[in-house]
């Protein structure tokens, strides 16, 4: 696994795109910190985005994990290309006669989705911990380590994610349409749940439903964090409204996007082996 993840890697690093896309993405992660930074100081509102709490242990745990997947998108566009070029330099060709089989050049591939997990999610929890550390007002040792459920779930839906796009970049084989794909098949899903309250079922069925399409499972990972604010709540208090939602991470939402993560990975290998390469 080691010498297959090495041959991935030198692909990446070699490639000036996937290079920039890779540093920007990380540099992206690290910009949450940047929020730390808003002021707003007009006359005697004074406003310190650091100070409404979303840097408190645990809920940073939350925040952070919802904020940064939105940025996995610049590592999706590195898979799916990584894909394409595979076909468009003949390398998959060249590994193939070189004595790796189908299977292993799937692996690899796999291996380098987890490793971009992985890495990501020590990322975000390094620079999570930073900031926790410096803005928290609550830094006791079993608070600080709560709720760390979030991260598991953003691993999960990493790995997910992109093994969707790897998928996709096996499919359509060029990156540009594979992208394109992407935002269809989320569009897709849209269109679906809008059709299922409109004509079939209550807004509770619908997203039951919802919950095993591929995207909307791999998004349901991670609720929205914004109404958990104290001053969200205090708001809703003032105008009657109660805030009584579910935000933690089910065991059955991890389970499905793994077993999407299984099939994707299987279908890839399936195509793979059906073509003649």
């Amino acid at each position: 696994m080691k010498r297959l993840l090495q041959i991935e890697f030198i692909k990446l690093w070699n490639n000036r795109s996937s290079k920039l896309l890779i540093m920007a993405y990380f540099a992206l992660l690290t910009s949450i910190a940047l929020v730390a930074a808003i002021k707003f100081d007009i006359g005697p509102i004074k406003f310190h985005l650091a100070e409404q709490g979303i840097f408190n242990f645990p809920y940073i745990w939350h925040f952070n994990t919802f904020v940064t997947a939105f940025f996995k998108l610049f590592l999706a566009i590195v898979i799916v290309s990584m894909m394409s070029n595979e076909y468009s330099n003949k390398t998959i060709k060249q590994n193939l006669i070189d004595g790796l089989s189908k299977k292993e050049f799937v692996l690899s591939k796999f291996l380098t989705v987890i490793s971009f997990s992985f890495i990501s999610t020590v990322f975000v929890f390094v620079v999570s911990m930073i900031l926790g550390l410096i803005y928290s007002d609550y830094n006791e040792v079993s608070i600080i380590f709560s709720d760390l459920e979030f991260l598991v779930a953003f691993f999960v839906k990493l790995i997910g994610f992109f093994s969707f796009c790897l998928f996709l970049g096996v499919l359509v084989k060029r990156s540009a349409f594979a992208l394109g794909f992407l935002i269809l098949w989320q569009v897709f899903e849209g269109f679906a749940r809008g059709m299922m309250r409109w004509k079939f079922f209550d807004s509770e069925t619908t997203d039951a439903v919802m919950g095993f399409f591929p995207l909307n499972s791999m998004y349901n990972l991670i609720k929205e964090p914004f109404s958990r604010l104290g001053a969200v709540q205090s708001v809703a208090n003032q105008i009657g409204e109660k805030i009584d939602l579910n935000y933690h991470v089910h065991w059955y939402e991890i389970l499905i996007v793994l077993v999407w993560t299984w099939v994707f990975v299987y279908l890839s290998y399936a195509l793979l082996k059906k073509r003649d390469l």
